[in-house]
């Protein structure tokens, strides 16, 4: 009789409250519950991989697989994924997320430029992505970044800066991989957008309150700064690249400072062989110019100390001229050995 009443209790619950709590086993088997009193499998899409964690975690975790650019093969249907890829990316579950990233890789490498026309809409989305609490979602999303700049270039210089952001905060304090990731995309970004476009663009993250945003740019900087070329960097500006390299001489980070390092010895050389095209802004006349030009030449050391602060100055020039100090001090060095000898 109690079993009886205890039945018709549970036959009164509603649905919700008789599904069966879904947990995952410590095998590699997908999660299975029970809907309206029927057991049901729910297989896994062929490419996810499912992967157990720790005992203390008490639940499996699926990972998405991550396929480099060069393995990733054409859609299908570009027209019905070109339709469906925005829904994709905007979508609640993550694994939807992930595969409409890789149709947007997909599309940037097979049909760039069919898609050219959403990337207004795509790429803050993708910086959504990049946002998500999901390691996964972020490395595809990184993944998708890279590929985005290399089919793309120049042309998403004025969506850049939220992309830019997020690539710089996680490849500064992500996971591992995320933070390998994130490095790939920046990368591919200062290998593939012009470096006059893209300056402006990272030198307001130089002064970034955060160090390890700060490396990272400064980073990127280093990388950019000699695709310029002789002519590039002098129209540019070398005065505002020597700040700007200056003002990372003394970061917190040793990463920073060497990336500084690497860009002023660059611009050292590059000022020594461009000083002809470097027009005296003292010259108001084309007379007072011809007049300039036939003087001796400003050495690099007076070039710093009129651009910089003397404390910066003197940081750079300790830096720059590092191979000419050594050398002076191996000389007195071996001159008072030699008079010690006599």
């Amino acid at each position: 009789m109690a079993a009886a009443n205890t039945l018709q209790d549970l036959s009164s619950l509603p649905v919700t409250e008789k599904m069966s709590e879904c947990k995952a086993s410590l095998t590699n088997k997908p999660c299975v519950g029970k809907f309206n009193g029927k057991s049901e499998d729910k297989p896994l899409p062929s490419s996810l991989v499912v992967e157990t964690e720790k005992p203390e975690g008490e639940k499996a975790s699926v990972e998405v697989e991550y396929i480099e650019s060069q393995n990733l093969n054409d859609v299908d249907d570009a027209d019905a994924v070109l339709k469906s890829v925005l829904a994709g990316l905007d979508s609640k579950d993550w694994i939807t997320v992930c595969d409409a990233l890789n149709n947007v890789r997909r599309l940037s490498i097979f049909h760039k430029d069919a898609m050219l026309h959403l990337l207004e809409k795509v790429i803050p989305l993708v910086v959504n992505s990049l946002k998500n609490p999901r390691s996964a979602v972020c490395k595809t999303a990184c993944m998708t970044s890279a590929d985005i700049f290399s089919a793309y270039n120049d042309h998403i210089t004025d969506l850049l800066d939220s992309l830019l952001t997020q690539l710089l905060l996680k490849s500064s304090q992500d996971k591992r991989f995320v933070c390998e990731a994130a490095d790939k995309a920046l990368i591919s970004m200062t290998k593939y957008v012009s470096p006059t476009l893209l300056l402006p663009k990272l030198q307001p993250c130089l002064k970034n309150r955060n160090p390890r945003i700060r490396a990272k740019a400064s980073l990127c900087f280093s990388r950019s700064v000699p695709r310029l070329g002789v002519e590039g960097i002098t129209e540019y500006g070398i005065d505002k690249l020597v700040q700007a390299a200056a003002s990372q001489l003394s970061d917190q980070l040793p990463e920073s400072r060497e990336a500084a390092r690497t860009v002023l010895l660059e611009l050292q050389t590059v000022y020594e062989k461009a000083q002809p095209l470097i027009k005296p802004e003292t010259a108001s006349s084309p007379e007072e110019e011809q007049q300039t030009l036939e003087a001796e030449p400003i050495t690099w050391e007076i070039f710093c100390q009129s651009k910089l602060s003397a404390l910066s100055a003197q940081a750079v020039l300790r830096v720059t001229n590092v191979v000419a100090v050594t050398a002076r001090e191996s000389l007195v060095t071996t001159g008072s050995s030699s008079s010690s000898q006599l």
